[in-house]
């Protein structure tokens, strides 16, 4: 089995080569460029960088694009338990779109034979019906939270508050796709990533499908997909260089 969950090998150029990338992170890369999730040219992030590149979770809009994203969540996570890096009895999805990927995600588990229970929360809790704030299975054993990106953490540390203060274990976080970006502004960048603050705060694994070291290599490789890509590698080099952790 390939290890999912493991970052490749970068060396002395802090890119992964086509040997180290993992043929499952490479076709989620294809399949983002093939449904325009991942798209190139100038963009103004959150933290008002001017990106090369932009990763859209918000355009998986389809049934066959969601269930084919969620098909590369559900193999990433069982490759990484294999690997030994992550155990889990179930799934929770932060609101609001951690919701609908948590969900699809066990739909996707069932069908490779891997049925668990998951949950989500609600932003505002309910006072009638079955009240509270959270929904589906109850809370317990090893949970893993499922989401589309890691920015500033804030969310995912509230996801794992909650999680501990209703008595389950946070086991590691899901992502699509990690930027490997240092966070602060360009005079006083941190000298980790969102991600590492994650890991290292919490002592977590955070999981991600691919990340951008994955998206250079694919850049470099010699599959025809990443025709499109290079004429782009520059410019997302220059970033990697001087924002990437």
């Amino acid at each position: 089995m390939h290890n999912l969950g493991v970052t490749p090998d970068h060396g002395d150029s802090g890119r992964a080569d086509m040997k180290t990338m993992d043929t499952l992170r490479q076709q989620f890369i294809e399949f983002a460029l093939r449904v325009g999730v991942l798209r190139f040219g100038e963009f103004t992030t959150k933290a008002g960088r001017k990106s090369p590149y932009f990763f859209n979770t918000g355009l998986f809009d389809t049934g066959a694009k969601l269930g084919a994203l969620a098909g590369f969540y559900a193999r990433t996570l069982l490759e990484a338990r294999a690997a030994g890096r992550v155990r889990f009895d179930m799934l929770f999805g932060p609101a609001y779109k951690g919701i609908t990927l948590a969900s699809a995600t066990a739909v996707a588990l069932a069908g490779l034979g891997h049925d668990v229970p998951f949950a989500f929360n609600r932003k505002e809790a309910k006072d009638h019906g079955e009240g509270g704030s959270l929904v589906g299975a109850p809370l317990k054993g090893r949970v893993v939270i499922v989401d589309d990106v890691v920015t500033n953490g804030a969310a995912k540390r509230e996801a794992i508050a909650l999680l501990s203060n209703a008595g389950a274990e946070p086991a590691g976080v899901l992502i699509a796709f990690d930027r490997m970006e240092r966070a602060g502004p360009d005079d006083a960048l941190s000298a980790r990533s969102a991600v590492q603050e994650l890991e290292t705060l919490h002592g977590l694994p955070v999981i991600a499908i691919a990340n951008l070291d994955d998206l250079l290599a694919f850049a470099n490789s010699s599959a025809p997909a990443a025709e499109q890509v290079r004429a782009y590698l520059p410019a997302m080099q220059s970033y990697r260089d001087h924002y990437g952790a």
